[in-house]
């Protein structure tokens, strides 16, 4: 059990990193971007294209990834979204949305194939924890990049003027703009995070196990969960609602086919929904 527990909080992290992205996005355009979860894809397999096509290491390949991904999805934004906001139809949104996904994921196929792939073969030593719990040194490192960048958003949230601004639109945008906050610099300050973190996530599921043109397909169903278990539109709600689900997810497996694990992580959000609708965080203290 304790083994599940490691391997759930190694899953949990990589989908506390997408679901804050996911959140983020929602909870100040009020916009389910279903292209979220192929985003990260996009990342991970940039990542892999910048490492074995350019020949550089792993980390300045992940961090060209994580630039190049932005880069996408502000393109992306502007091109499509942005104009579509102004019909102020979120169905409109998300269909489009779906479509983005779609596109690419076939991208990804094209480029790169179906076949899986890897970011290194090397066998790796576990480490043996007290208890005999087993750990890689790549699960080490995912918990820590992920730890990481879960105190980066925290700080940058509450620290910062540009992470102030960005609270305050999620909490009442006319009152936002009343102020003077400078909506265009939130919404890309909210599309440069929310990726970002998106195409970190996408890098460390490629590390921990391997890269598929569907990985963040598949992917996307948790964090969803995840979004709606904290309380959609809270980050913090989303950083325990991805934790929740990693730890379900893997510890269902000590008495449940592996096939079952998705359909546990969603049998407990429900559970929890049943007797908090608003989610964990709830909507009127998201923030907090």
């Amino acid at each position: 059990m304790a083994q599940l527990l490691v391997k759930g909080r190694v899953l949990g992290s990589i989908i506390v990193l997408g679901a804050i992205g996911l959140s983020l996005v929602y909870g100040i355009l009020k916009f389910a971007n279903f292209s979220h979860g192929d985003l990260i894809a996009l990342g991970a397999y940039l990542a892999f294209f910048f490492k074995f096509a350019l020949g550089l290491p792993l980390l300045p390949a992940a961090a060209a990834a994580v630039a190049a991904t932005a880069a996408a999805a502000l393109l992306i934004d502007k091109i499509l979204y942005r104009p579509l906001r102004r019909t102020r139809s979120p169905v409109i949104l998300l269909i489009s949305s779906v479509g983005v996904a779609l596109i690419l994921r076939n991208l990804i196929r094209l480029f790169w194939g179906p076949q899986i792939r890897y970011y290194s073969r090397e066998i790796q030593i576990a480490l043996t924890l007290p208890g005999g719990v087993k750990i890689k040194p790549d699960q080490i490192l995912i918990l820590a990049v992920a730890a990481a960048l879960v105190v980066g958003v925290h700080l940058f949230l509450t620290r910062t003027r540009t992470g102030v601004a960005m609270r305050a639109a999620s909490d009442n945008l006319e009152l936002a703009l009343v102020t003077g906050i400078d909506i265009n610099r939130v919404v890309l300050w909210t599309w440069l995070m929310g990726v970002s973190l998106a195409a970190v996530g996408g890098v460390l599921l490629g590390i921990d196990v391997q890269l598929r043109p569907v990985m963040g397909w598949n992917l996307l169903l948790p964090i969803f969960a995840a979004t709606i278990l904290g309380g959609i539109g809270s980050p913090y709600g989303a950083m325990a609602g991805g934790m929740i689900m990693g730890i379900a997810q893997e510890l269902s497996t000590a008495f449940l086919s592996t096939a079952y694990k998705p359909a546990f992580a969603f049998l407990i959000m429900l559970v929890v929904l049943l007797f908090r609708p608003s989610g964990i965080f709830g909507v009127s203290s998201k923030w907090n």
